[in-house]
């Protein structure tokens, strides 16, 4: 069947991005395994040996080690504030509630570089910036919203008469919370989790506002080793690339395993 100019024009412009796509993602991978690469199509040869310069040349070790014990906290401690947040304000009606629901929303519609040089201001007032502490304390500021408003249409699509019917039956408040709504949310509160976990992975501003030399994650170590001063080998910084290209693969990919984005947006009504 002929396609119309319209169909022809769509599909055009994909294949003009998907090609342009693949390669810039190609010519970081040759890059990163090649030797020299001056001139011509390809490099001059190739090695995997700059995955281990990388590795020793810019600490990956301490790096993919501050990264996940960010990732990891920032992930725990959004759950534990953001999951009971999300069931108050989907169970309870009370004064000020959109009022509240907006100032959610707030860090996740703003972009962070906005509010991220005032937050690191505070920080570094108080001497938390430039430590460990200071990077989690910075990410969980869009993080616990972004629980709360995942979370909170799970919560609506559990019928509150399972709890009433609990509660009629003499089941505790612990046990109703422990027995019958955290298996009904552990499907949303993974999804939660992962969620927030690729977003803390790639969060560049937030981190690079407030880490320090020792508590640098992936993507900033990966923007100072191409801008901070100093001769680099390109071939190591591609490496590094890779990596950081790499383990945001593997955690998209974890994502949309587990993750239903319909589930983000349904929501039940009486």
């Amino acid at each position: 069947m002929a396609l119309r100019p319209g169909a022809w024009l769509v599909w055009a412009v994909v294949a003009f991005f998907l090609i342009n796509l693949f390669g810039v993602i190609a010519t970081v991978v040759l890059d990163s395994f090649g030797r020299t690469w001056f001139s011509g199509w390809l490099p001059k040869g190739y090695t995997g040996s700059n995955y281990s310069d990388a590795w020793s040349e810019f600490s990956l070790g301490q790096v993919m080690t501050v990264t996940f014990e960010v990732s990891f906290l920032v992930v725990g401690i959004s759950l534990l504030l953001g999951v009971p947040a999300a069931y108050a304000l989907a169970r309870r009606d009370f004064p000020g509630k959109k009022a509240v629901m907006l100032l959610f929303v707030l860090p996740i519609l703003v972009p962070p570089i906005a509010y991220g040089i005032p937050l690191a201001t505070v920080l570094y007032k108080f001497h938390l910036a430039g430590s460990l502490t200071g990077v989690v304390l910075a990410n969980l500021v869009p993080s616990i919203p972004f629980v709360v408003y995942t979370m909170t249409p799970f919560i609506e699509q559990v019928d509150p008469r399972l709890e009433a019917a609990a509660r009629m039956c003499g089941a505790p408040t612990r046990a109703v919370l422990g027995r019958i709504i955290a298996p009904l949310l552990l499907p949303g509160m993974l999804a939660a989790g992962i969620l927030v976990l690729v977003r803390t992975f790639g969060m560049f501003e937030l981190t690079f506002l407030t880490a320090g030399p020792t508590s640098q994650t992936l993507v900033v170590s990966l923007f100072s080793a191409v801008f901070s001063a100093g001769i680099r080998s390109a071939q190591s910084i591609d490496a590094m690339a890779v990596v950081y290209t790499g383990s945001m693969l593997v955690l998209l990919v974890l994502a949309l395993r587990f993750v239903n984005p319909t589930q983000l947006v349904a929501r039940t009504r009486d």
